[in-house]
């Protein structure tokens, strides 16, 4: 599907994980569904989930000096609890958390994401059936299926226009410009309907942007927590928890640091895609300040590099450079990361192009190069002088390699 610009624009996004699930500290939805805590047990947090000290422009203000242009907030997981007060079904907190979020982001410039899961394992209606061609000796889950006998097609469509009847909510009184589904795995695109659900969609908000869990519809990539090794051809985005958690769980202290989430960030702009970081707001709807200060981290690596983050494209394929890199648009100016003090010179591999000249971003401190080498249509190896110690930045530095003309590059094998 078609994809917008700003999208593949944006970089950074972030990605709220918020929900009754937090009161407790427990496993978004799946601590139920897998009986780790009793279906009870997690139900009762919708009574104890206050957002007593939620502040919507405290979070866009936060996310705007990250360095995101957009966020995504889970509107409703898979535990089937909303964030508005729906007029569709009988579970959500009882008012809305949505509106004041998209009018602060909008406050901003950031643009407005809003997670849906398909799969609701709390709705009556939704255990009525089951993915087709689903192996008989794989055991039924009592929250998203029955066994083939006791399908029951009604209830079905019941759920279908509670869905519908949300999406319709949430396209037509927030305006989203993203929408980020989920749980697709639990049923086929033909039982989800998925092109009606994406006309739907597209009458209320023709622009929006969704993600390919729309299957069909969807129009980007969304690898989790694992960095893709080969970057997804075309637009994508890694989904990155800052520790090992998507919500919030007391318990889980194991947040990345700022250098890691610096080299995730570089890494997945580098492979023409952006990260998608997850924060897990406390109940009252405060982000932590161990989460804060990571955000603001990194958002200041951005803002010392914004000329090698926004408005470039992917990078050199690997091999050609020890670390990530960007292009300008115009691909005249290539943007190599360096996560180390160089001891030695560094070299950039089958450049064609010529180079015009080398500077450390930030400082403009401009470096000697030569080539050595070359054969025919091989081309020689391109050798920077290495920054001095006081042009190094605390965590990445980045060189910009001005060329000539635009990005060429050699991708064989050289002469046998």
């Amino acid at each position: 599907m078609a994809m917008q610009p700003w999208f593949e624009d944006a970089k950074l996004g972030i990605f709220v994980h918020w929900g009754i699930y937090a009161v407790d500290g427990v496993q978004e939805s799946w601590s139920f569904y897998d009986d780790i805590v009793p279906h009870d047990r997690y139900m009762s947090q919708l009574d104890r989930f206050t957002a007593a000290r939620y502040d919507p422009r405290d979070w866009a203000r936060l996310f705007a000096r990250a360095g995101a242009r957009y966020a995504v907030l889970t509107s409703r997981h898979h535990d089937g609890v909303a964030l508005w007060d729906t007029a569709y079904g009988d579970l959500n907190v009882g008012r809305d958390l949505i509106g004041g979020y998209a009018e602060a982001l909008r406050e901003q410039g950031l643009r407005v994401g809003l997670y849906y899961s398909h799969s609701d394992w709390n709705h009556p209606d939704y255990a009525s059936t089951r993915k087709p061609g689903r192996p008989p000796e794989l055991e039924d889950n009592r929250y998203s299926e029955v066994a083939a006998e006791f399908e029951d097609l009604q209830a079905w469509e019941r759920f279908l226009a509670y869905r519908d009847g949300q999406i319709r909510e949430l396209t037509h009184r927030y305006r989203p410009d993203l929408l980020w589904f989920d749980g697709e795995w639990d049923r086929s695109e033909e039982q989800w309907r998925i092109p009606e659900l994406a006309a739907l969609i597209r009458s209320e908000v023709p622009d929006v942007v969704l993600n390919a869990r729309m299957l069909s519809e969807g129009a980007y990539a969304t690898p989790e927590q694992g960095a893709p090794v080969i970057a997804p051809e075309g637009p994508w985005e890694l989904c990155l928890t800052i520790n090992d958690s998507w919500g919030h769980q007391h318990h889980d202290r194991n947040h990345k640091s700022v250098d890691q989430l610096i080299r995730y960030f570089t890494e997945t702009i580098g492979g023409g895609g952006n990260l998608l970081l997850s924060v897990g707001p406390q109940e009252d709807g405060t982000i932590t300040d161990a989460q804060a200060r990571r955000l603001e981290g990194l958002g200041d690596w951005i803002a010392r590099h914004a000329e090698a983050v926004y408005g470039t494209v992917r990078g050199l394929p690997p091999g050609h450079h020890y670390g990530p890199s960007t292009l300008s648009k115009d691909r005249r100016t290539l943007y190599l990361t360096l996560f180390d003090a160089p001891r030695a010179e560094i070299n950039v591999r089958g450049l064609l192009s010529k180079v015009r000249r080398v500077s450390v971003l930030g400082s403009g401190t401009e470096l000697a190069h030569r080539v050595t080498g070359g054969l025919h249509e091989t081309p020689g190896i391109l050798w920077i002088e290495p920054p001095s110690a006081s042009d190094l930045d605390p965590h990445a530095t980045v060189l910009a390699v001005e060329l000539e003309g635009e990005l060429e590059l050699y991708r064989g094998g050289g002469r046998f």
